[in-house]
């Protein structure tokens, strides 16, 4: 019974997630057709509240490997919802004059796309074998990180100019701690999450083939 309920609870979950994201890209697509350019500098505005959602949603995946009812790595899975959270709670949401940039658009457009075939994948493992496998999402991976460190670059001046974030430590001894120089160094780690994800999905990917050799093998 207990097994029932996990795997009813983790359809419902990632089935939720699936469709959020789904109308996530297909809002912004519309709006893109409807609109034109416009709708790059509106893409926040428009889907800004439900994409917030869907990212804090997410946490629970951490809470799933924690527990056991998912089987999964939980270093990649961690820096991907640590990543994303604060590029969009902390860098995006707290700076108006980011929300408007154009690499938002293209930022969002990313995760979608890497969230719907990960939850496509997640459903079909519940339901049956799964018909394809995470490696050709490879290439999205790096392109991800290109538009986080965009989306950093591009808010420095404004977190500067406003001083967003910074502050003082005044104990054991006086620290200024500068926000545009905390996002700086935040950078590589965007690189590095990106390596860990890549190598994560090229292992899975051999093993998979390694399973499938197996099977050719057995027949």
């Amino acid at each position: 019974m207990r097994i029932n309920m996990t795997v009813t609870y983790l359809f419902i979950y990632n089935l939720l997630q699936f469709c959020g994201h789904s109308w996530i890209f297909s809002n912004m697509t519309a709006r893109l057709f409807s609109f034109g350019k416009d709708a790059l500098a509106d893409t926040f505005y428009s889907i800004g509240v439900v994409m917030s959602f869907f990212q804090l949603l997410s946490v629970l995946e951490l809470f799933h490997i924690l527990d056991g009812i998912e089987h999964d790595w939980l270093l990649p899975r961690f820096l991907q919802v640590l990543e994303r959270n604060i590029l969009l709670f902390v860098v995006i949401a707290s700076q108006e004059e980011v929300q408007s940039k154009c690499i938002v658009c293209v930022l969002f457009y990313i995760w979608n796309i890497l969230d719907i075939m990960k939850y496509t994948y997640h459903l079909m493992a519940l339901i049956s074998t799964p018909f394809y496998s995470l490696a050709f999402c490879i290439p999205l991976f790096p392109l991800a990180a290109l538009a986080e460190v965009i989306t950093i670059y591009q808010s420095l001046p404004y977190f500067e100019a406003l001083g967003t974030f910074s502050f003082q430590v005044s104990f054991p001894v006086p620290i200024y701690v500068h926000f545009p120089y905390v996002l700086q160094l935040y950078m590589p780690v965007l690189a590095l999450g990106a390596c860990i994800n890549v190598s994560y999905l090229l292992s899975g990917r051999s093993q998979c083939l390694g399973e499938y050799s197996i099977k050719n093998k057995d027949d």
